[in-house]
């Protein structure tokens, strides 16, 4: 299964999720693996800590290949790394994908991560795709490549009025490029279960016919402990509360 991690809104968990939902299909035997779309690398940095080297493999040589003129472009499979965990591998990201990307949209490259993952689909499991904050041209690849959506929401007024537009630009993708693609769910990050706001939010988004997922994921200070250690929460703490509602949010994907 190939999942798009997407929200047009910053600091919504994006990476968080990404990561320790990957973590978790490894941890359960599945070959998994992360590809990180987001040019500020936090998936990167969250999976191979003091080991990102600039000299690695990542996905704007990927993708940057496709603007050079070459008989036969390198397998998918060269620009990924292992991480320390078995089973859990990354096609990290770099700052080239700034610099990258009006090529890359200007030469109709759009279907590049859909062909790679076609080329990876008998090496993995499960497939998570980290992607930065904007509908831009990464974001769409990897709506067209993918066969899922989550959509990491927190719970705040900014968060509700962009997840509208976030479905709609989703359901046009799937329209006119991805008939198969899904919204596998909403995901509630960091919630507060003992503040009104985020319940009262919840619940209107369940009362009209969204697809909430469950259990929410509660607000810990665990998880910087787990960002500053590279550690995602299953590796870090098996049994904290936080850990027990991502195991779950996972199998409940299945």
């Amino acid at each position: 299964m190939q999942h798009v991690v997407f929200n047009q809104k910053g600091g919504v968990g994006k990476s968080t999720i990404t990561c320790n939902l990957a973590a978790i299909s490894a941890w359960q035997g599945q070959r998994t693996l992360v590809i990180d779309l987001d040019s500020q690398g936090n998936s990167t940095r969250y999976l191979l800590g003091s080991d990102t080297t600039e000299d690695q493999p990542n996905v704007a040589e990927f993708f940057e290949q496709s603007l050079k003129f070459t008989v036969r472009d390198k397998p998918a499979g060269d620009y990924i790394v292992n991480t320390r965990w078995e089973g859990l591998d990354l096609m990290p990201s770099s700052p080239l994908l700034d610099e990258l990307h009006g090529k890359l949209e200007s030469r109709h490259k759009i279907y590049k991560l859909r062909d790679a993952l076609a080329q990876l689909a008998d090496d993995y499991d499960q497939i998570y795709i980290d992607t930065p904050p904007a509908l831009n041209f990464y974001t769409r690849c990897a709506l067209i490549a993918a066969q899922g959506c989550l959509i990491p929401f927190d719970c705040d007024d900014f968060s509700r009025r962009a997840l509208y537009a976030l479905l709609e630009n989703v359901a046009e993708i799937k329209a006119d490029h991805n008939p198969g693609l899904v919204v596998e769910g909403i995901i509630v990050n960091q919630f507060q279960a003992r503040a009104n706001l985020p319940q009262r939010m919840v619940k209107e988004l369940i009362d009209e016919g969204l697809p909430v997922l469950q259990p929410y994921l509660r607000a810990s200070v665990k998880i910087r402990e787990s960002h500053e250690q590279s550690l995602p929460m299953i590796f870090l703490d098996p049994r904290h509360p936080l850990t027990q509602e991502l195991v779950a949010l996972h199998d409940a994907l299945r």
